[in-house]
């Protein structure tokens, strides 16, 4: 298995990122990232029902579009992501989620299963998770809200009716709808308060240790170029982000 510490903030260079690890290598794959303010939606999802656009706009906030399915999610550099890549066409999300739950009891922070492959303390979630397949390779994807800014989270994806129907005007309905659910910060659930560099050092080194042959990997020179190129094709044009109805 390969570990990337991506220090990339960027979020259209960030799911460039993971497809191109998905599509282009064979290794199985733990990459840790983070992104600047964004509004990251899932890949059927319709912006104008799931994004405050006036909101996000006057705070510049990014959205962006991933590969895979699921709920829309606020990230900020409170936010840690988790990505896993592995050979199978079956999807193991409660091996991952499992390897987070774990990982968070070790601090001290017991949570649960919410039953959508996320995890929650006290029925207030703390990560979500998405689901990707390539061929014989597939993604699974995770979040862990550990300082994120809770109230422009929920402003975010505070969606007004006029917004939507002034945009849809009757256009079909199929796209996937987010399930909301109430949320909090990990570190306010900590015996000892730790910063979240401090915390992602300890998960760096957790995922190390349970995982025997990991090896350190950085993006070459030639990674950074396809990934580029498959951010600026794809992933930061308005056709990908803001189309829905074509994709």
């Amino acid at each position: 298995m390969l570990c990337i510490h991506n220090t990339q903030t960027d979020p259209y260079f960030n799911l460039a990122a993971e497809e191109y690890l998905l599509k282009s290598f064979k290794d199985n794959i733990f990459m840790l990232w983070q992104n600047e303010p964004s509004i990251i939606i899932g890949k059927h999802q319709d912006v104008w029902t799931e994004v405050n656009l006036k909101f996000v706009q006057d705070q510049q906030i990014t959205i962006a579009r991933r590969l895979s399915g699921g709920s829309a999610v606020y990230h900020d550099p409170g936010n840690l992501n988790l990505t896993f890549i592995e050979n199978g066409q079956i999807i193991q999300t409660d091996k991952h989620t499992i390897q987070i739950m774990n990982f968070l009891r070790t601090l001290g922070v017991h949570v649960t299963m919410d039953g959508w492959d996320g995890l929650a303390i006290g029925g207030f979630k703390i990560s979500g998770s998405a689901q990707s397949i390539h061929k014989n390779r597939y993604l699974h994807h995770a979040t862990l809200l550990f300082s994120t800014d809770l109230d422009r989270l929920v402003t975010s994806l505070k969606n007004t009716s006029r917004q939507t129907l002034a945009k849809t005007r009757g256009k079909r309905s199929t796209f996937v709808k987010s399930v909301r659910s109430p949320v909090t910060n990990i570190r306010a659930h900590l015996p000892a308060s730790i910063s979240i560099q401090h915390f992602k050092k300890a998960l760096l080194y957790y995922f190390t240790i349970n995982n025997p042959g990991i090896q350190n990997y950085s993006f070459t020179q030639a990674d950074l170029e396809a990934i580029y190129r498959l951010k600026e094709r794809k992933y930061a044009t308005t056709s990908w982000n803001f189309n829905t109805y074509t994709l």
